[in-house]
């Protein structure tokens, strides 16, 4: 029973580490911006799943459970509060699972995950002889808006914790559209509850709150835009490591301490109908293809984007 339960616990300390991965359409980590007094909303769908998953820098198969599924519903809106201004709210609904049910003793869960705030400022937006430059920052807030279990992995929804969010955003494009991309990003994270009043994190902690470490990510995407910026196209690369945490210990829960390291690489579409002006569809996929107590997660995604002007 003991390694049952480390089999099943150990395979997702970063299904939690969803922030800057969580869409792919107008967001706070793109170069996009509403015009003032202009308005899109997003309804995102994607589906994860993985069988393989890495115990600290160590490979490992689910040998329980099989291949785990996550699958997430996300509404999502942007503002133009004024040209160089933009606020976004959203919050995803998500239902985990797995292949197997194991008898019924453990089963996935459903529900509204965080809440997620953002502003994104473009303080810099300039023409070049052979292409336009941008930069643009963004600060992000997200906290739980269910009473969700954070501790009950591979399953949980969420870390169960408060983040800040500091992001920094500089894009080239040329003449001819294409463009390069690059972001750096800050995670501040607070503390999340578990339901028991022990735990290891490198020694002895006699209390159910958990201190959920803070990470750095950095992305790179190269692109291009089609058919009179019509259709978009892009690849890229994300990258996140934690500051600090622990490993997942053998025959040992995973928890939301553990130290989370992730490589990703991932391509998307993006198609918007001219006949039918401010209706667009996105399609992405993504590959996690190196970590540290994380899945080798494969996601894949689609979603509609509605633009429009609230006032005129």
């Amino acid at each position: 029973m003991r390694k049952k339960i480390f089999f099943l616990n150990a395979l997702l300390a970063a299904l939690l580490v969803f922030v800057n991965m969580k869409l792919k359409a107008q967001t706070p980590s793109d170069a996009l911006m509403m015009e003032s007094k202009q308005a899109c909303v997003l309804l995102d769908y994607n589906f994860s799943s993985f069988n393989q998953y890495w115990e600290g820098e160590l490979k490992r198969e689910n040998q329980t459970i099989a291949t785990v599924q996550r699958k997430s519903i996300m509404p999502m809106m942007a503002v133009g509060i004024l040209d160089d201004l933009n606020v976004f709210v959203g919050v995803p609904y998500i239902k985990t699972a797995s292949t197997e049910t194991n008898g019924g003793k453990f089963a996935g869960v459903s529900g509204f995950q965080d809440l997620t705030v953002a502003l994104k400022y473009r303080w810099l937006d300039k023409d070049l002889n052979k292409g336009h430059i941008s930069s643009l920052a963004t600060i992000g807030f997200s906290t739980p808006i269910t009473n969700y279990l954070s501790d009950y992995m591979p399953y949980s929804l969420g870390f169960g914790a408060p983040e800040l969010s500091y992001r920094l955003i500089l894009q080239y494009e040329t003449n001819s559209h294409w463009y390069l991309r690059g972001a750096g990003t800050y995670l501040w994270r607070g503390y999340t509850e578990a339901e028991r009043s022990y735990y290891y994190n490198n020694g002895s902690y006699y209390t159910a709150w958990m201190d959920v470490p803070n990470a750095m990510s950095a992305e790179a995407v190269i692109g291009k835009w089609l058919f009179d910026k019509s259709l978009q196209l892009e690849m890229a690369y994300f990258g996140l490591r934690s500051l600090s945490g622990d490993d997942i210990r053998p025959y040992n829960a995973a928890q939301p301490t553990n130290k989370v390291n992730i490589d990703r690489i991932g391509f998307l579409a993006r198609y918007y109908f001219k006949p039918i002006e401010g209706l667009g569809v996105v399609a992405y996929h993504n590959q996690v293809i190196n970590g540290r107590n994380t899945p080798e997660m494969k996601t894949t995604g689609i979603g509609i984007t509605y633009f429009f002007n609230f006032l005129k």
